[in-house]
Protein backbone atom coordinates (compact mmCIF):
# COMPACT_ATOMS: atom_id res chain seq x y z
CA UNK A 1 0.00 0.00 0.00
CA UNK A 2 1.77 2.91 -0.91
CA UNK A 3 1.47 6.82 0.95
CA UNK A 4 -1.62 7.75 -1.41
CA UNK A 5 -3.90 4.48 -0.24
CA UNK A 6 -3.04 4.85 3.27
CA UNK A 7 -3.31 8.37 3.60
CA UNK A 8 -7.13 7.66 1.85
CA UNK A 9 -7.78 4.99 4.14
CA UNK A 10 -7.38 7.66 6.76
CA UNK A 11 -9.58 10.03 5.53
CA UNK A 12 -12.37 6.95 5.08
CA UNK A 13 -12.60 6.63 8.47
CA UNK A 14 -13.95 9.99 8.95
CA UNK A 15 -17.83 10.08 9.13
CA UNK A 16 -19.32 10.27 5.87
CA UNK A 17 -16.32 9.58 3.55
CA UNK A 18 -16.15 7.16 1.11
CA UNK A 19 -13.81 5.59 -1.15
CA UNK A 20 -13.80 8.47 -4.06
CA UNK A 21 -14.67 11.35 -1.56
CA UNK A 22 -11.10 10.35 0.54
CA UNK A 23 -9.13 10.08 -2.68
CA UNK A 24 -10.57 13.66 -3.63
CA UNK A 25 -9.26 14.94 0.17
CA UNK A 26 -5.67 13.33 -0.78
CA UNK A 27 -5.46 14.80 -4.15
CA UNK A 28 -6.29 18.54 -3.14
CA UNK A 29 -3.62 18.46 -0.33
CA UNK A 30 -0.80 17.02 -3.53
CA UNK A 31 -2.20 20.20 -5.27
CA UNK A 32 -1.14 22.83 -2.30
CA UNK A 33 1.83 23.88 -1.27
CA UNK A 34 4.32 22.50 1.00
CA UNK A 35 3.51 25.43 3.19
CA UNK A 36 -0.06 24.16 3.46
CA UNK A 37 0.55 20.60 4.57
CA UNK A 38 3.01 21.60 6.85
CA UNK A 39 -0.14 24.33 8.47
CA UNK A 40 -2.38 21.23 8.36
CA UNK A 41 -0.06 18.77 10.41
CA UNK A 42 0.34 21.40 12.55
CA UNK A 43 -3.10 22.40 13.48
CA UNK A 44 -3.92 18.47 13.86
CA UNK A 45 -1.00 18.07 16.33
CA UNK A 46 -2.10 21.55 18.56
CA UNK A 47 -5.49 19.97 18.39
CA UNK A 48 -4.82 17.19 20.47
CA UNK A 49 -2.54 19.03 22.87
CA UNK A 50 -5.02 22.42 23.23
CA UNK A 51 -8.80 19.99 23.49
CA UNK A 52 -9.89 17.70 26.82
CA UNK A 53 -12.76 15.80 27.09
CA UNK A 54 -14.75 17.09 29.94
CA UNK A 55 -15.24 14.40 32.42
CA UNK A 56 -19.00 14.35 33.15
CA UNK A 57 -20.33 15.06 29.67
CA UNK A 58 -17.58 13.54 27.48
CA UNK A 59 -17.67 16.96 25.51
CA UNK A 60 -14.41 17.91 23.79
CA UNK A 61 -13.19 21.47 24.62
CA UNK A 62 -10.82 23.65 24.21
CA UNK A 63 -8.46 23.47 27.29
CA UNK A 64 -8.10 27.67 29.00
CA UNK A 65 -5.26 26.49 31.01
CA UNK A 66 -2.23 25.05 30.40
CA UNK A 67 -2.25 22.39 33.34
CA UNK A 68 -3.91 19.27 32.52
CA UNK A 69 -6.09 17.16 34.78
CA UNK A 70 -8.58 14.32 34.38
CA UNK A 71 -11.35 16.31 36.38
CA UNK A 72 -11.34 18.84 33.95
CA UNK A 73 -14.56 20.22 33.18
CA UNK A 74 -15.80 22.13 29.81
CA UNK A 75 -17.92 25.48 30.82
CA UNK A 76 -20.83 24.00 30.30
CA UNK A 77 -20.41 21.49 33.51
CA UNK A 78 -18.83 24.17 35.80
CA UNK A 79 -21.35 26.58 34.71
CA UNK A 80 -23.39 27.19 37.92
CA UNK A 81 -26.00 28.96 36.33
CA UNK A 82 -26.62 25.52 33.82
CA UNK A 83 -30.09 23.99 34.88
CA UNK A 84 -29.87 21.03 36.88
CA UNK A 85 -33.05 19.51 36.25
CA UNK A 86 -32.94 18.52 32.63
CA UNK A 87 -30.29 16.50 31.48
CA UNK A 88 -30.14 16.15 26.93
CA UNK A 89 -28.77 13.08 25.96
CA UNK A 90 -27.34 13.30 22.19
CA UNK A 91 -25.32 11.34 20.07
CA UNK A 92 -21.85 13.04 19.52
CA UNK A 93 -20.69 16.62 20.00
CA UNK A 94 -21.72 18.13 16.66
CA UNK A 95 -25.65 17.47 17.85
CA UNK A 96 -24.50 19.54 21.48
CA UNK A 97 -23.43 22.16 19.63
CA UNK A 98 -26.01 22.75 17.55
CA UNK A 99 -28.84 22.88 20.59
CA UNK A 100 -25.93 24.80 22.54
CA UNK A 101 -26.65 27.94 19.47
CA UNK A 102 -30.39 27.52 18.84
CA UNK A 103 -30.34 29.31 22.70
CA UNK A 104 -33.49 26.97 23.32
CA UNK A 105 -31.91 24.88 26.43
CA UNK A 106 -30.22 25.56 29.70
CA UNK A 107 -29.54 22.46 31.19
CA UNK A 108 -26.61 19.72 31.35
CA UNK A 109 -25.61 17.54 28.30
CA UNK A 110 -24.55 13.85 28.10
CA UNK A 111 -22.79 12.71 24.82
CA UNK A 112 -23.39 9.09 24.41
CA UNK A 113 -20.61 8.61 21.89
CA UNK A 114 -22.99 7.01 18.89
CA UNK A 115 -26.05 5.13 17.88
CA UNK A 116 -27.45 2.04 18.87
CA UNK A 117 -26.42 -0.44 15.09
CA UNK A 118 -30.29 -2.50 14.99
CA UNK A 119 -28.32 -5.47 14.74
CA UNK A 120 -25.21 -5.44 17.29
CA UNK A 121 -23.69 -7.70 19.81
CA UNK A 122 -21.26 -5.57 21.38
CA UNK A 123 -23.74 -2.46 21.87
CA UNK A 124 -22.26 -1.43 25.71
CA UNK A 125 -18.55 -1.26 24.02
CA UNK A 126 -19.90 1.16 21.55
CA UNK A 127 -21.56 3.54 23.67
CA UNK A 128 -21.44 5.10 27.41
CA UNK A 129 -24.78 3.52 28.56
CA UNK A 130 -22.79 2.74 31.88
CA UNK A 131 -21.28 6.29 31.91
CA UNK A 132 -24.68 7.59 31.76
CA UNK A 133 -26.09 5.64 34.58
CA UNK A 134 -23.51 7.34 36.92
CA UNK A 135 -23.89 10.12 35.43
CA UNK A 136 -27.72 10.04 35.81
CA UNK A 137 -27.25 9.09 40.42
CA UNK A 138 -24.58 11.56 40.47
CA UNK A 139 -27.02 14.56 39.18
CA UNK A 140 -29.90 13.44 40.94
CA UNK A 141 -28.30 14.86 44.00
CA UNK A 142 -28.33 18.04 42.57
CA UNK A 143 -32.08 18.14 41.55
CA UNK A 144 -32.41 16.24 37.98
CA UNK A 145 -35.20 15.47 37.25
CA UNK A 146 -36.10 14.94 33.72
CA UNK A 147 -33.75 13.26 30.54
CA UNK A 148 -34.04 14.23 27.62
CA UNK A 149 -32.94 11.44 24.78
CA UNK A 150 -31.91 14.03 21.44
CA UNK A 151 -30.94 11.32 18.89
CA UNK A 152 -31.54 11.73 14.79
CA UNK A 153 -34.84 10.36 13.54
CA UNK A 154 -34.24 7.60 12.12
CA UNK A 155 -34.34 3.69 12.33
CA UNK A 156 -31.18 3.81 14.01
CA UNK A 157 -32.14 6.99 16.06
CA UNK A 158 -35.71 5.33 17.00
CA UNK A 159 -33.24 2.04 18.13
CA UNK A 160 -31.07 4.04 20.32
CA UNK A 161 -33.75 5.64 22.01
CA UNK A 162 -35.71 2.37 22.77
CA UNK A 163 -32.10 0.94 23.92
CA UNK A 164 -31.65 3.51 26.06
CA UNK A 165 -35.17 3.47 27.98
CA UNK A 166 -34.76 0.03 28.64
CA UNK A 167 -31.67 0.08 30.23
CA UNK A 168 -32.42 3.07 32.06
CA UNK A 169 -36.17 1.98 33.29
CA UNK A 170 -35.32 0.76 36.56
CA UNK A 171 -32.51 2.97 37.56
CA UNK A 172 -35.12 6.36 36.29
CA UNK A 173 -38.08 4.55 38.49
CA UNK A 174 -36.21 4.07 41.12
CA UNK A 175 -34.94 7.98 41.36
CA UNK A 176 -38.57 9.08 40.25
CA UNK A 177 -36.68 10.78 36.84
CA UNK A 178 -39.30 11.36 33.96
CA UNK A 179 -37.54 9.88 30.40
CA UNK A 180 -39.01 11.97 27.41
CA UNK A 181 -37.84 12.16 23.26
CA UNK A 182 -37.97 15.24 20.88
CA UNK A 183 -40.81 15.79 19.65
CA UNK A 184 -43.00 17.09 16.17
CA UNK A 185 -40.54 19.25 14.56
CA UNK A 186 -38.33 17.24 13.44
CA UNK A 187 -38.77 15.42 10.32
CA UNK A 188 -37.97 11.73 9.54
CA UNK A 189 -34.41 11.24 8.55
CA UNK A 190 -32.95 14.14 10.32
CA UNK A 191 -29.38 15.11 11.62
CA UNK A 192 -29.76 16.93 14.64
CA UNK A 193 -26.51 18.56 14.05
CA UNK A 194 -28.11 20.07 10.51
CA UNK A 195 -31.75 21.24 12.33
CA UNK A 196 -32.73 25.05 12.64
CA UNK A 197 -33.08 26.89 15.55
CA UNK A 198 -36.73 26.96 15.12
CA UNK A 199 -36.76 23.10 14.31
CA UNK A 200 -34.77 22.16 17.57
CA UNK A 201 -37.18 25.08 19.98
CA UNK A 202 -40.12 22.61 18.58
CA UNK A 203 -38.66 19.41 19.24
CA UNK A 204 -37.93 20.50 22.94
CA UNK A 205 -41.10 22.37 23.84
CA UNK A 206 -43.28 19.25 22.51
CA UNK A 207 -40.99 16.39 24.07
CA UNK A 208 -42.92 13.84 24.83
Amino acid sequence: MDVIDKLASIFKDFPGIGERQARRFVYFLMSRTPAYATNLSELVLELKKEVAQCHECFRFFIRKKAVTSSSELCEICADAGTDPATLLVVEKDSDLESVKKSRTYHGKYFILGGLVPIVEKTTKQRIRIEELKKKISREKKSGLEEIILAFSISPQGDHTDTYVREELESLVKSLGIKVSSLGKGLSTGTELEYSDNDTLRNALKNRQ
